[in-house]
């Protein structure tokens, strides 16, 4: 038997119909870094006396079925975890390009079924009523552009063969961290040495007493949109912001061309007072960890916009 190898773990993933109901068909292979999806279930120790010093048996604990996805920021497959988060796009096609338009605030969202396989052993792990919880991407000048998804899952099917059946091979384009932009106001913000933004659906678990162990379902809380930017000090705009309380509206992107993209267009942005420690010769850094609301006139806090050539999510 072939020991289990990374190199060779296949991600497919399909949308429910049904929460915690895995679809026939519908699959399709996602590029991934890493994975720590899985079903896992603890042991509570006895507590009983008069049995002696040696343990009894320890009981059963519940099952959970949290975990974190890396994925790559790319022009294509990232579309379906921002409908994983956000729900279903508005698409409009215009001569072979086509724009999706993600809004937050959505009262209903989508679960997936997201199978992890290991075809040496073989072993496929089938998680099934996933859904999205956070997905916290950061920018940088250069390396490798990757959002890191906190998802959470009602359970996990293990299988010897996979129920996603003969999958096309994902075809992936990234997004290169030199590409990405930040801008205040409809106005590039120089200087940006690094910035970090983590949208959070906040779901809470519907811990229900049920046979197997699982939770009902994970319900949507409040929209959460929170980052920091750490800038060198060139002047004192984002100060005078700042002291202002007045919000302003931020965008965080990657723009290759006119038709491929991806912009998070965060329309009320509030930032802290911050310091501006001088901690030796060289040159002098702000960090502001700020926060998002709803924009009063749009009713919402972030829309996040993906142009590509992709018909639909």
């Amino acid at each position: 038997m072939a020991r289990a190898r990374g190199a060779n773990a296949i991600m497919a993933a399909a949308f429910e119909t049904t929460y915690g109901t895995p679809p026939a068909s519908g699959y399709r292979k996602l590029p991934f870094v890493s994975s720590n999806l899985g079903e896992e279930q603890g042991l509570i120790a006895s507590d009983l006396l008069g049995y002696g010093r040696e343990p009894l048996p320890p009981s059963k604990d519940v099952i959970n079925n949290d975990g974190d996805v890396v994925v790559p920021v790319d022009l294509k497959n990232f579309g379906n975890w921002l409908k994983l988060f956000m729900g279903q796009p508005t698409s409009t096609a215009d001569s072979g390009t086509t724009t999706h338009v993600f809004t937050s605030g959505a009262i209903d969202l989508p679960s997936m079924t997201v199978e992890v396989g290991l075809p040496e052993v073989p072993s496929y792990g089938q998680n099934f009523g996933v859904r999205g919880n956070t997905l916290r991407v950061q920018m940088q000048h250069s390396g490798l552009l990757t959002a890191t998804l906190g998802l959470i899952a009602q359970g996990e099917t293990k299988l010897t063969a996979s129920a996603a059946g003969t999958l096309a091979e994902a075809s992936i384009e990234r997004f290169s961290p030199f590409q990405g932009t930040v801008t205040r106001g409809g106005v590039a913000l120089g200087s940006v040495v690094s910035a970090e933004f983590t949208y959070s659906n906040q779901l809470e678990k519907v811990e229900a007493i049920r046979g197997d162990g699982r939770i009902e379902d994970a319900d949507p809380g409040m929209v959460a949109m929170t980052g920091s930017l750490v800038v060198r000090f060139a002047n004192t705009a984002l100060l005078d912001q700042a002291t202002a309380g007045t919000p302003v509206e931020f965008t965080f992107g990657w723009v290759t061309d006119a038709a491929r993209s991806l912009v998070f267009k965060v329309h009320s942005v509030f930032l802290p007072r911050a310091k501006t420690p001088v901690t030796g010769p060289n040159g002098v850094q702000a960090t502001f960890n700020w926060q998002a609301a709803k924009d009063p006139t749009l009713g919402r806090t972030v829309t996040a916009t993906l142009i590509n050539n992709v018909p639909s999510y």
